[in-house]
């Protein structure tokens, strides 16, 4: 199939839009493959469809393997189903929502899993139906606060979801293992890396939950893994939990005057010159930090919270919001301490703290802060820290928290040795939902005894759009795109340039040979356009192999552009295919 450049809806820019961050973003758009219509939202052109399809493809190939059948539903939902499952409150902003001309609320789908359970509900009712897994490619709609980063995280975005209904928790591993197994498949051919995470289920809930992240440095994703196989996004990191100590025969806690000692360093310092101890000195990791957050539940009303935490580490507010969800978690302002008058900022303690003490505040504590541990720590008192406060004696928590950061060289939970941290992007997702949806929508076939048995569930998405930039990201250089062959949206790109008919006749005719050959083709054919331009479209259009027939066409002679490897190298056209081919 051939394409004239002539002809195609495209228009390249020679500079990068004035509001993209990264280089997918400005080569995308600067190359004519999208084109912005508002924030996180754009529309598609040919080059970019063509790359879209052939990404579709590789996908819809591997799930057919896979044993999935393909179906298409609305994006326009309306709000019961998502009503009974709760998510339309637990969305939170995330969800776009609307209504009808009759005042019946509607949302855009961020995800489909409830009309997945009610398509399965409507036609099969027996366990002979089961197991089924369904999918579909269709676009999604978040609300995203602050959408960047061009197609990496939009408003509007197209993904591949996919479910899974299995009569059993047996049945459910198998067809989520074939899933899994899919996606390696996928990702291998694609030609992308990645790293294989635990995560947090978040919205989706369920008992299990993994990410495929690809590692990349534009990521929004944390992650950590060690050397000998453990890998967790650091919002599903499970800190090891040390022994408790003994309490008995522990000194008691004794007052430290600490008069303008606003930070944790101050306070060390100022411990170490007041109160040294035996051995070793102060360091940050004797402390216990309280940090005062602010909850936002789903029903509006707004909670302070205390953590109390390592004085090394900082909070992690991505992993607050987990620990915590489905509220949302900030920092607490001037506003809350000003109506929590027990707290005396900088000077907090557990002390007054807890859901049954005087301020009512409920405290947690970090992994850390097991019975018997002793701190050093505010005495609700402006001007007094208290050392030697022992945890299980001086102070009893309400719960424990994973807020704290992770970093680099902290343990793996299953003993696999230090971590290490690095940047990812989501570029897959697999959920063992279980019977959550199917319970609150009544998803119920017949057993083999005759009686009601509720369908046990999988999720699996897989980010279309997202992948695309990704392969942007990872395929260019100073000059433009570089597809990989599996994915450009052409085979071969000829270039026909100067004035001399010659090269516009022997470029027809290499035209021709490809075509016959089954290659894609784009052909640079226009006639006013001059050498220079045409040859920077070439680079930045991003084909894999390019040809120019120019100055050398009298001679028979072509350039031929490897645009993976960056070569360039004079080529007779009788030996073109052939090198065409190798390439």
């Amino acid at each position: 199939m051939v394409t004239r450049l002539s002809h195609l809806f495209l228009r390249t820019l020679r500079d990068d839009p004035s509001d993209a961050e990264v280089t997918s973003h400005k080569l995308l758009v600067r190359a004519g493959y999208v084109r912005r219509q508002s924030p996180g939202i754009f529309a598609w052109l040919p080059l970019g469809l063509r790359v879209r399809a052939k990404i579709e493809g590789i996908i819809r190939d591997e799930m057919v393997a896979a044993g999935a059948q393909e179906v298409l539903l609305p994006a326009l939902l309306p709000r019961e189903p998502y009503e009974a499952t709760n998510r339309w409150t637990e969305y939170g902003d995330g969800m776009f929502r609307l209504q009808d001309r009759k005042g019946s609320d509607y949302l855009l789908a961020p995800t489909h899993e409830e009309m997945f359970a009610l398509l399965v509900k409507d036609l099969y009712s027996s366990y002979k139906d089961l197991p089924v897994t369904l999918f579909q490619i269709q676009d999604k709609y978040r609300d995203e606060a602050r959408p960047r980063a061009g197609l990496l995280r939009g408003r509007e975005f197209t993904m591949k979801d996919a479910y899974s209904f299995d009569l059993t928790d047996e049945g459910l591993e198998r067809s989520y293992q074939v899933m899994r197994d899919a996606y390696e498949k996928i990702f291998a051919r694609l030609g992308l890396e990645y790293v294989i995470v635990k995560a947090d289920a978040g919205a989706m809930g369920g008992s299990k939950s993994e990410e495929f992240l690809h590692p990349i440095a534009v990521g929004e994703d944390t992650f950590v893994r060690s050397a000998n196989g453990y890998a967790a996004n650091v919002e599903a990191y499970v800190t090891p939990v040390p022994a408790s100590l003994p309490i008995e025969g522990q000194p008691d806690a004794v007052l430290l005057p600490s008069s303008d000692t606003p930070t944790i360093d101050t306070l060390v310092a100022h411990a170490n010159q007041v109160a040294p101890r035996d051995g070793a000195p102060w360091t940050a990791a004797d402390t216990l930090k309280n940090v005062v957050l602010a909850l936002t539940h789903l029903d509006g009303t707004r909670e302070v919270v205390v953590v109390g935490l390592p004085g090394d580490r900082d909070v992690d507010l991505k992993r607050a919001e987990v620990a915590f969800a489905p509220a949302e978690v900030e920092a607490a302002g001037d506003d809350d301490f000003r109506k929590n008058k027990g707290l005396v900022k900088g000077y907090i303690g557990p002390q007054v703290l807890g859901a049954d003490s005087a301020t009512g505040i409920r405290y947690f504590v970090d992994p850390r802060v097991v019975d018997g541990t002793a701190w050093l720590t505010g005495a609700n008192e402006r001007g007094v820290h208290v050392s030697g406060l022992v945890a299980g004696r001086d102070f009893v928590a309400d719960g424990v928290a994973e807020v704290s950061d992770v970093r680099a060289g902290d343990p793996s939970p299953d003993g696999s040795g230090p971590l290490e941290t690095a940047r990812g992007m989501e570029i897959g997702h697999v959920f063992q939902l279980g019977r959550k949806y199917a319970e609150a929508l009544g998803l119920k076939v017949q057993d083999e005894n005759g009686k009601l048995a509720t369908v046990t569930m999988g999720s699996y998405g897989i980010g279309v759009t997202r992948i695309l930039a990704i392969l942007a990201e990872a395929h260019n250089d100073d000059k433009g795109l570089a597809w990989p062959k599996n994915v450009a949206p052409f085979d071969v790109h000829i270039v026909a340039t100067g004035r001399d008919q010659v090269a516009y006749d022997l470029a027809t005719s290499i035209v021709a040979e490809l075509e016959g050959e089954r290659f894609d083709v784009l052909y640079d054919d226009r006639p006013k356009v001059s050498p220079g331009v045409k040859l920077r479209d070439a680079e930045l259009l991003g084909m894999p192999i390019v040809v120019v027939a120019g100055r050398g066409a009298a001679d028979g002679v072509v350039e031929l552009w490897n645009r993976a490897s960056g070569e360039r190298r004079d080529v007779p056209v009788a030996e073109l295919l052939d090198a065409v081919r190798a390439i």
